[in-house]
């Protein structure tokens, strides 16, 4: 059984489903006007979408994750819920993002980037935290990100790097395990739109 309600000009192919049911008292997945939700893409109840949102195929967005508009959720993207994502935002083919992260507007994640939350995979006393992706950041494709680290407004993660501490404002992380370096002239905020 599906329990959703989208808004107008919504495509939702016929193999996708929306509003999978996790819990017997979960809530509505609620869809903005024209989204367009690939075959194979699975979106749990209990998820708040907002306008123009677009899968690729089989994405999977799980319970208790919200998404602002203009949104793109690539193919074989998870995210896994308790999630908050902003507007105008891009997740490339197979991105993971667990449980306890936070993107801000304006974000663009590579291709295969992961994002963690579990410092310990083995304990089970450990509390999950994700990652926090501040507004206007750039992810490259297959960055990992660890978790409870901050990457901070304007910054670029470089492509396949890995970020192991907070990245300031404004900065780029380069390798493995990442170095802050200055952020080019031409990948500033007043210079990356031009």
């Amino acid at each position: 059984m599906t329990a959703y309600d989208a808004g107008t000009d919504a495509d939702i192919d016929d193999r996708a489903t929306v509003g999978y049911r996790h819990a017997d008292d979960a809530s509505a997945t609620v869809l903005g006007d024209g989204a367009r939700i690939r075959a194979g893409t699975i979106i749990y109840t209990d998820v708040q979408i907002g306008d123009d949102f677009t899968t690729g195929h089989r994405a999977l967005v799980r319970e208790e994750t919200t998404i602002g508009d203009s949104v793109v959720v690539g193919t074989d993207t998870v995210i896994d819920g308790d999630t908050s994502i902003g507007s105008d935002v891009s997740l490339q083919t197979g991105v993971y993002v667990p449980r306890d992260t936070e993107i801000g507007d304006n974000v663009f994640i590579g291709p295969r980037a992961v994002l963690t939350n579990d410092p310990y995979p083995v304990r089970r006393d450990v509390g999950l935290v994700g990652p926090v992706v501040e507004d206007g950041v750039s992810i490259g494709a297959n960055a990992t990100l660890l978790p409870d680290v901050s990457v901070g407004r304007g910054s670029f993660v470089a492509a396949g790097a890995v970020v192991t501490r907070d990245v300031p404002p404004e900065t780029l992380a380069v390798g493995t395990p990442a170095v802050h370096k200055q952020l080019p002239e031409e990948l500033t905020p007043e210079n990356a739109l031009r």
